[in-house]
């Protein structure tokens, strides 16, 4: 690095590796994921006072039930608002259904903010109007799950021209010609193409398409997509993301 870090956006993330119920039964609370993530956040509150982005991914959610909620804010406390919004949920659901909130199955399904993956951002605004649509995590969604992506980072890309460029020449049509936009369409791009090529390897071998979303989702290879993706990034920039899965 040619400086040292001072006020860039300020990124934390979150992956609970065993089952919710495991954090429930050992500190008593299906909260734990939430309050690490806002003490990350609080500690590097001075990385960004113009926004902040939460993010957060249910894992193994059956077709049907919602499985990716954000919350974003430009209030003036950012962090705060989003976790009080948050906290409000929890406290909702134990002041209304108490028998059922420690109960996994029951928490993922009805309440919001309860999955195992959780990214956050704090937004130091150098380019671009303060609003919602400038803060991250930005989201790319799709029906599938291994093709929705998740992105927070801290960009300042020099050849954002010839990224957008890039775009355009595969087709598409970018709503807005700024880094976050092209890094993530990028990303996007490629995670698209990593499944589109498993999903033809595979399908010789079945015609349930159910059975192919399992072997997409195991055997996505997430390196390839990234090698691919940035070969041309030039610039600074410090990424997170998540997949659906």
């Amino acid at each position: 690095m040619s400086e040292p870090i001072k006020h860039e956006c300020g990124i934390a993330l979150i992956r609970l590796r065993k089952p919710l119920s495991y954090y429930i039964e050992k500190y008593g609370t299906p909260r734990y994921g939430m309050t690490r993530l806002h003490t990350l956040m609080l500690k590097q509150n001075n990385r960004g006072q113009h926004g902040a982005g939460v993010a957060n991914i249910k894992l193994d959610m059956p077709p049907g039930e919602r499985y990716i909620s954000r919350y974003r804010s430009i209030e003036k406390n950012p962090v705060e608002d989003i976790f009080k919004r948050i906290h409000d949920k929890y406290k909702e659901a134990k002041k209304e259904h108490l028998e059922r909130y420690h109960d996994t199955d029951w928490l993922k399904t009805n309440v919001a903010f309860t999955g195992e993956l959780w990214l956050g951002h704090l937004r130091y605004g150098t380019h671009g109007k303060n609003s919602l649509e400038n803060c991250h995590p930005i989201l790319r969604q799709n029906n599938w799950r291994s093709r929705n992506l998740v992105m927070a980072g801290n960009f300042n890309m020099t050849n954002n021209d010839e990224l957008f460029n890039k775009l355009v020449d595969l087709g598409m049509h970018p709503k807005e010609k700024i880094d976050t936009i092209t890094v993530t369409e990028k990303i996007g791009h490629f995670l698209d193409e990593e499944n589109q090529r498993l999903f033809d390897q595979h399908k010789q071998f079945t015609d349930d398409n159910r059975i192919l979303t399992d072997v997409l989702e195991k055997e996505i290879d997430l390196r390839r997509v990234l090698e691919r993706s940035c070969r041309d990034f030039d610039g600074g920039y410090a990424m997170a993301g998540l997949t659906g899965h």
